[in-house]
């Protein structure tokens, strides 16, 4: 165990100040103070007030510690939550609607907290929901990045010095039943595509198998998904698994990964999946496109997702969805998937 990881705090970034991150935020705190020891909100002062009288209604609301550094989230008394102000105080904003405002202040809650990651001040990040259209009106540099993970990947190549090429990352969406990484991310299906390359694909095999392995402590066993139906049936509905996906598999296996595929994508995922009592066959399966491998994920329940970087010099997760606007200010947002989100980045800090 890194010692020394598990002393510094966890930073929650703020989301979407009109969305559902702060209630869920607030209602993490109050339902598993034990689980949140240690943590402090990397956002808005009053915004997370607002939050919490809403969660507690006609209650005494819950004391929110402003603070002026990450490690002063270790020293605040009991039953508060300790809050990092990321800049100005936020305006009055309404619940539910896209705001350049409030994406700009959820894109600088999240540069901020990922330079402190980066420079030791934290031992790991989770990410609230931001809006990727509010976080796009906000303008430069936010709207360079179609959401957390490109933004992530960005700061993390600038703090290395490095181009961002050479910071490779890639989404991982995990719940207790099933993990699924993926080849690409947040682009069109078409470009999707055109991104399943031996390069790409061995790349993402590589990491996964570098950052699995640490969790785990053993390789993983990894399945790859086809990209066609059937896997492409023998080249007849298509031959990327056999002119790229498959030199891919024989190459990372020659690198020590315990890789197989690729697999009929409309049964892998069932395959791969955890059931109570019995072991899955595979720890993980690699999806050639964004859909192909969050919708079985997120069919097992949206409230049990997780969503991890892999590739990042420092510790992030997520929980598995988005801001929620129809129902964001009501109280009724489940914060199971950002308790989720919490755990998981709890076990990869101690790994």
């Amino acid at each position: 165990m890194n010692t020394l990881r598990t002393q510094k705090p966890i930073a929650i970034t703020l989301g979407d100040a009109a969305g559902i991150g702060p209630e869920i935020i607030a209602k993490s705190f109050l339902q598993e103070p034990a689980l949140l020891q240690g943590c402090f909100v990397w956002g808005d002062v009053g915004v997370v007030r607002k939050a919490v009288r809403i969660v507690q209604g006609d209650t005494v609301p819950r004391p929110v510690a402003r603070i002026s550094a990450p490690h002063e989230a270790l020293e605040v008394p009991p039953h508060c939550i300790p809050v990092l102000q990321a800049g100005e105080a936020l305006p009055e904003l309404p619940w539910g609607h896209v705001s350049a405002v409030a994406g700009g202040f959820a894109g600088q809650c999240v540069m901020q907290a990922a330079e402190a990651a980066l420079r030791g001040e934290v031992a790991g990040i989770v990410t609230a929901p931001l809006h990727k259209e509010a976080l796009h009106a906000a303008g430069a540099p936010y709207d360079r990045y179609p959401g957390h993970t490109e933004m992530l990947q960005a700061v993390a190549a600038q703090s290395l010095g490095k181009p961002i090429e050479q910071v490779p990352v890639r989404m991982m969406l995990a719940n207790d039943e099933l993990r699924t990484v993926l080849v690409s991310i947040h682009t069109s299906l078409r470009q999707a595509i055109e991104a399943v390359t031996f390069d790409n694909v061995l790349q993402t095999l590589l990491i996964t198998h570098a950052a699995l392995g640490q969790l785990q402590g053993r390789a993983p066993r990894i399945a790859v998904a086809g990209l066609n139906p059937h896997a492409g049936e023998g080249g007849l509905f298509g031959r990327e698994e056999l002119d790229v996906i498959a030199p891919a598999v024989c190459a990372a296996r020659e690198q020590g990964c315990d890789v197989s595929g690729p697999w009929a994508p409309d049964t892998v995922f069932m395959r791969a999946r955890k059931k109570p009592g019995q072991d899955a066959e595979f720890d993980v399966v690699l999806a050639m496109y964004h859909d192909q491998g969050l919708i079985p994920v997120k069919y097992l329940g949206v409230e049990k997702g997780v969503n991890v970087t892999l590739g990042l010099p420092l510790v992030r997760t997520s929980p598995d969805h988005g801001t929620a606007f129809d129902i964001a200010g009501s109280g009724s947002a489940d914060p199971a998937s950002l308790l989720e989100a919490i755990r998981m980045a709890r076990s990869l800090v101690t790994s």
